[in-house]
């Protein structure tokens, strides 16, 4: 006598939430591409769906639409340039990881770039940049960045620097004679700007 089929067990309140942190994930990841390669306008709710295996209808589930997926999108980059720029960590190792992250992460790069180009402010942009600001001229207290430097102008320098090969890869490798996108390139970009950072700490 063949045995009863057992009953199908409902998922556990915790798998359940692991599933749905899984799904979450995957909308953010599938949403940084699509983003990253057309910006917030070109942008298809549908196009990141699909990238991601889940039913459109869960985007706006989790984050109410194209808006709050592009909001918690941003949050998720600060959390990660947050990651990256350790206070215990040299400027130019900071500095270096951020040209790390552009280029094994390119998507990242380009979303910022969409954003600069469509001059759209996200709610605490301007407080985010600031804490930036704020960071170099803590370093210049403690002795990293010559004090004739202007931490604001500087910052700027250096997040221009740190997104030049996705966003001036042609100029790039005119410049250089490598490919932007290439090891060699990244792996002597970086060198070359821990050592231009490393500059910044003698007065000029």
């Amino acid at each position: 006598m063949s045995e009863e089929p057992k009953p199908r067990r409902s998922p556990a309140g915790s798998e359940r939430q692991r599933d749905a942190d899984r799904s979450r994930q995957r909308i953010l990841d599938a949403a940084l591409v699509e983003f990253g390669e057309h910006g917030y306008s070109g942008a298809r709710i549908s196009a990141i769906a699909r990238r991601a295996g889940v039913n459109q209808q869960l985007i706006s589930y989790y984050f109410n639409g194209k808006e709050g997926l592009y909001r918690a999108l941003i949050d998720r980059w600060r959390t990660l340039s947050g990651d990256l720029n350790r206070p215990d960590a040299p400027l130019d190792e900071v500095v270096a990881a951020f040209v790390h992250i552009g280029q094994v992460q390119r998507h990242w790069g380009r979303l910022l770039i969409w954003q600069a180009l469509s001059g759209d402010r996200e709610e605490g942009d301007e407080q985010y940049h600031r804490s930036m600001v704020d960071d170099l001229r803590r370093r210049q207290n403690a002795g990293e960045i010559a004090p004739d430097l202007d931490p604001g102008y500087l910052q700027l320098a250096l997040f221009g620097a740190a997104i030049a090969p996705t966003l001036l890869a042609q100029f790039a490798e005119d410049f250089t004679g490598l490919p932007a996108d290439s090891p060699e390139f990244l792996e002597r970009y970086r060198e070359q700007l821990k050592r231009l950072v490393a500059h910044l700490a003698k007065s000029l």
